[in-house]
C-alpha cells in the first residue's frame, strides 16, 4: 500500500504495509482469503473460506475519527469494523466504503485497523471485496527519521503511469476466480485511465479497486489533535482550524460528491440497458439512458456488419468503413436533425476527423468545444446539407463502443452552448458508459447472430414439406423448446415411396442443443435414404437402431415410422418409443389414440420392432407429434394426451388451422420446455376410377399394346397432352421389363393423383442405371429417354422383384 510519494527529507516517502484480502460472494460467504487476512485476522484460509464474512470480520462497533485517535487509557473508543462494514457485508452498499477501527485479536494486543469494501459487478459470484490493513506498520519507526507519512490510502494519483498493466491483467483472475482475462485488460484499461487505486497485496499481485475518497492527512492530523490536547491541558481553547485545511476539506467533499454522482449515474445507466437481447431495443436504451442527464445529443453509429449481423475483417476500421447511424436521440425541437442526419444513414469517416481517431484508437476522443474550423471540416462529409448550425461551438465527446477489444461502433455526445464543456471526469464517466454499453450491444449482437444461425441450421434439418402428396394432404408445425434455444433434436419427414405411398416420420433426439440437431440430422438422412429401398416399418426402425449403436452409446431417440397407401386405403405402422399417433375418423369426427406395440427407443438395440396395418377410409386424418407438446412437468402425460385427442377432432377449416388449434389448446396448459414437431396429414385415398392396371405377358409384342393401352386410358382422362412422352416412356420400361423378366408377367399400373404415374414391376430384382451409350450400342438409351422427360423417376426392389416409375405433372386446367 503506497502512503506517499517525494524525494525531499521533510516530504512523504512511500510506505508498503501487507494487506488482507478478503472476497465475499453474494451470499455473504468468504471465498478469498488472503494470506495477510489470516495474519490480521487469525483464521486460516481453510477454515475462512465458505463461513459467513459476519462470523470472520469483526463488524460491531462504532467508527472513531481516525485511525490515531486512540488516546491511553481509552479502553471503550471502538472494538469493530463498523456498521458501514455491515452494510457491505450484507449486500446493501452499492458504492465503496472506508473505516478505521480498533479490533480484538485472539493472543495479541488491540490492532489498529484501516479497512476499505468495494462492490464487484460482473458475471461471477463474487460481489464485494474487502481490505484491510494494520495502521501501526505505518508508524514512523517504519521510515526514515523526518520523512511524515501523508495521506492513508490506497493506490497511486490520478493520470498516474503504470507500467506494469500487462502483470496487472495476468494477475487479476487469480484473486478473483469468475474473472476472465479479457475482463482483467478492461479493467486494467480503467484503472489507468480513471486513475483507480492500485493495491499492492504482495511481491505479484495486484487488485483493481474504485476511486479513492481522499483519507485526510495522517500527519496533519495529528499534529492537530497532540496540539487540541496540549490546549486542553492548559485550558485554553481549541485553535481554529486553517483556512487552507477547510478549504482542502471542501474540495474533498466536492471531489466526493462528483465522483459518488459519477458512480450512481453509472448504476443507473447500467440498470436501464441489457433488459433484451434485441439489438435495436438495446440501441434505443443506450442512446436514452444518457440524454440529457448527460448530454443533450447522442448519435450511435455501427459498423454495417454489426447491423447486417455479419462478420468483418479483423484489425482495426480504416477509412473505408462503413458506419451505420441507428439512432439519434435529442432535446432539441422535434425534427430538426431528422433530415440533416436521418437514421439509417451509412457513411465512411475521414482520417482527419475526430470520429476517426476515436474508432482507430479505440479511446474517446474530447472536443471542448467544436471551432468553426473542425465545423466546415465534419461538414463537408454531409452532401448538401449544412451541419454546422448543429455542431459548431458545442461541446463534443466521441466514445468508443468495444467489446473484446473490438471496436463495433461509437458514440456522438454534443452538449448545448450553455451547458459546461466536457471535461475529463465526463470523458472517464463517458469511457466506462461506453464499455457498459458495447458488451451489451456485442452480447445482443451475438445472441442476434447466433439465433440466425440456429434458425438457419433448424430450417435446413427440418424438409419443407409439400402440402400434397399423392393421396393426402400435409401440414406440420415446429416450435422451439424455449426462446433462447432455437435448435433440438425433433424433427418430422414425408418421403415419397413407389406405388403412390406415402412414409410419414417423426422422431425426437434425447436432449437438447446443437448436439441434438446434428444427431436429428443424421437419423432423419438414414431415415430417408432406408425409406427409398422400400423397407418395411419394422425393418427400417431395426436398422436404424443399429445404425445408432454403431454412432456411439449416447445417441437415444423415439421415432415413428408409418406408410399410407392411399389405393390400398392401408396405414402401416411401427414405434420405436414413440408416444402413439392420434387417428380422427372422418365418418363421426371422433379422435382416438392408436394402440400400438411400444417398442423401444433407438439406440438401445437388441429390441424388436412389430408393424401394424391399419384400415383407412377417405378424409380420416392422423396426427403425429413429439412428447414436448403432450408433456408438461408435473402432470401426468395421459392428462395432455387426452387434450390431443380432444383437439385434434375439433372441426377447423383447413389443415393449418387444424394444427394452430391442437398448438393452442395444449400451450394454454403452460410449463412447456421441449421441443414441439407435429405432423398431421388427412388421407383422402386415390379412387379407383384414377388407377388403371394391366397385366402385360413377358413377351415383345406385347410392348405395343401397352402403347396403345396408355394412350386410350390419358384420352379417356381428358390427359391427351401428356400421351406422346408418358407412351415413349412406357415403351421403354416395358421394353426392359420383357426382356428381363424371369417368369411371372409384368405389372403396368397409371395413377392420376394430383399428377400422373406410370409404374412398372417385373420379377428380376437387378436394378437398372443411366449408362453413357455410344452412337453403335443397342441398349442403355432407355433411362435417359426417361430421365429428359420425366419430372421424376425412380427405381425400388419389392419383395419379388423390382419397380421403375416415373411421374409427369398434369397440364393446367
Amino acid at each position: 500500500m503506497h502512503s506517499g510519494t517525494g524525494t525531499d527529507p521533510q516530504s512523504p516517502v512511500p510506505g508498503r504495509v501487507p494487506l488482507a484480502v478478503v472476497v465475499v460472494d453474494a451470499s455473504g460467504l468468504v471465498s478469498h482469503w488472503s494470506t495477510g487476512a489470516r495474519r490480521l485476522f487469525g483464521p486460516a484460509r481453510e477454515d475462512a473460506v465458505g463461513r459467513p464474512a459476519t462470523d470472520l470480520l469483526p463488524v460491531s462497533g462504532a467508527l472513531p475519527e481516525g485511525p490515531d485517535s486512540r488516546t491511553h487509557g481509552d479502553e471503550s473508543a471502538y472494538d469493530g469494523l463498523g456498521p458501514d462494514l455491515v452494510s457491505s457485508l450484507d449486500g446493501r452498499a452499492s458504492y465503496p466504503a472506508a473505516g478505521r477501527a480498533r479490533l480484538e485479536a485472539p493472543r495479541r494486543e488491540r490492532i489498529d485497523v484501516l479497512w476499505w469494501a468495494y462492490p464487484l459487478v460482473g458475471p461471477g459470484p463474487e460481489r464485494l471485496l474487502v481490505l484491510a490493513a494494520d495502521a501501526g506498520r505505518l508508524h514512523a519507526d517504519d521510515v526514515p527519521d523526518g520523512h511524515p507519512l501523508e495521506r492513508i490510502a490506497p493506490g497511486f494519483a490520478l493520470h498516474t503511469d503504470f507500467p506494469g498493466a500487462d502483470e496487472l491483467a495476468r494477475g487479476l483472475p487469480a484473486i478473483l476466480p469468475s474473472m476472465s482475462v479479457g475482463e482483467s485488460a478492461l479493467i486494467v484499461s480503467q484503472v489507468l485511465e480513471l486513475g483507480y487505486p492500485v493495491l499492492e497485496f504482495s511481491l505479484h499481485d495486484r487488485v483493481p479497486v474504485t476511486a479513492d475518497w481522499g483519507v485526510p492527512r495522517r500527519a496533519e492530523r495529528k499534529a492537530r489533535r497532540e496540539e487540541a490536547a496540549r490546549a486542553a491541558a492548559a485550558g485554553l481553547p481549541a485553535p481554529r482550524r486553517a483556512p487552507d485545511d477547510e478549504a482542502d476539506d471542501d474540495a474533498g467533499d466536492l471531489e466526493y460528491a462528483a465522483v459518488r454522482e459519477h458512480l450512481e449515474f453509472l448504476n443507473e445507466v447500467s440498470g436501464r440497458i441489457g433488459s433484451s437481447l434485441d439489438l435495436s431495443r438495446t440501441i434505443i436504451e443506450v442512446s436514452r439512458a444518457v440524454v440529457p442527464r448527460f448530454t443533450d445529443v447522442a448519435g450511435t453509429y455501427l459498423r454495417e456488419q454489426v447491423v447486417a449481423g455479419e462478420g468483418f475483417p479483423d484489425g482495426p476500421p480504416d477509412a473505408t468503413t462503413m458506419w451505420h447511424r441507428v439512432a439519434l436521440e435529442h432535446t432539441d425541437e422535434p425534427g430538426r436533425w431528422d433530415d440533416v442526419v436521418p437514421v439509417g444513414e451509412s457513411m465512411p469517416f475521414p482520417a482527419h476527423t475526430p470520429f476517426f481517431q476515436c474508432m482507430t484508437s479505440g479511446q474517446p476522443v474530447l472536443v471542448p468545444r467544436i471551432t468553426e474550423e473542425m465545423g466546415n471540416a465534419i461538414a463537408s462529409q454531409f452532401e448538401k446539407r449544412d451541419i454546422r448550425p448543429l455542431i459548431t461551438d458545442r461541446s463534443m465527446l466521441v466514445v468508443p463502443l468495444k467489446a473484446r477489444n473490438v471496436v463495433l461502433g461509437f458514440m456522438i455526445l454534443l452538449r448545448h452552448r450553455e451547458r459546461p464543456v466536457f471535461n475529463d471526469m465526463d470523458r472517464v464517466t463517458g469511457a466506462e458508459l461506453a464499455a457498459r454499453a458495447g458488451l451489451v450491444l456485442d452480447n445482443a449482437r451475438m445472441y442476434t447472430y447466433q439465433e440466425s444461425v440456429a434458425e438457419t441450421l433448424q430450417d435446413s434439418m427440418l424438409p419443407h414439406i409439400e402440402p400434397h402428396m399423392p393421396g393426402c394432404d400435409l401440414a406440420t408445425r415446429y416450435l422451439p423448446g424455449t426462446l433462447l434455444g432455437r435448435v433440438g433434436g425433433d424433427w418430422f419427414d414425408s418421403i415419397k415411396l413407389p406405388g403412390s405411398r406415402t412414409a410419414l416420420v417423426v422422431g425426437d433426439v434425447m436432449g437438447h442443443g446443437l448436439n441434438s440437431a446434428a444427431m436429428m440430422g443424421q437419423l432423419r438422412t438414414a431415415v430417408q435414404t432406408m425409406a427409398a429401398l422400400d423397407l418395411p416399418p419394422a425393418q427400417l426402425l431395426r436398422n436404424l437402431d443399429d445404425l445408432a449403436q454403431r454412432l456411439g452409446e449416447h445417441y437415444l431417440a423415439t421415432c415413428l415410422y408409418a406408410v399410407y397407401d392411399p389405393i390400398a386405403n392401408e396405414l402401416e405402422l411401427a414405434n420405436a418409443g414413440h408416444i402413439p399417433p392420434v387417428l380422427v375418423r372422418a365418418e363421426d369426427g371422433r379422435s382416438e389414440l392408436l394402440e400400438l406395440p411400444t417398442g423401444a427407443p433407438i439406440g438401445v438395440g437388441g429390441v424388436p420392432f412389430e408393424s401394424v396395418r391399419v384400415p383407412m377410409a377417405p378424409g380420416d386424418r392422423l396426427v403425429m407429434c413429439t412428447d414436448g407438446l403432450v408433456e408438461v412437468r408435473g402432470e401426468d402425460i395421459g392428462v395432455g394426451l387426452a387434450t390431443l385427442c380432444e383437439s385434434a377432432a375439433h372441426p377447423a377449416a383447413s389443415m393449418d388451422a387444424a394444427c394452430d388449434t391442437i398448438i393452442r389448446a395444449l400451450n394454454a396448459r403452460g410449463g412447456r420446455k421441449d421441443d414441439v414437431a407435429l405432423l398431421m396429414a388427412r388421407l383422402n385415398g386415390i379412387a379407383p376410377e384414377d388407377v388403371a392396371h394391366r397385366s402385360v405377358a413377358p413377351e415383345p409384342a406385347e410392348v405395343s399394346r401397352t402403347r396403345a393401352l396408355v394412350r386410350d386410358q390419358l384420352t379417356a382422362w381428358g390427359l391427351g397432352a401428356l400421351t406422346a412422352p408418358a407412351e415413349l416412356m412406357v415403351g421403354e420400361l416395358v421394353t426392359n421389363a420383357v426382356r428381363h423378366a424371369r417368369t411371372r408377367s409384368v405389372e403396368v399400373r397409371l395413377v392420376r393423383s394430383g399428377t400422373l404415374v406410370c409404374e412398372v414391376e417385373d420379377d428380376d430384382q437387378r436394378l437398372p442405371t443411366l449408362l453413357n451409350a455410344g452412337p453403335g450400342d443397342e441398349f442403355g438409351r432407355g433411362l435417359r429417354v426417361v430421365s429428359a422427360l420425366a419430372r421424376e423417376w425412380g427405381t425400388s426392389r419389392t419383395g419379388s422383384g423390382k419397380t421403375v416409375w416415373f411421374e409427369l405433372a398434369l397440364p393446367h386446367a
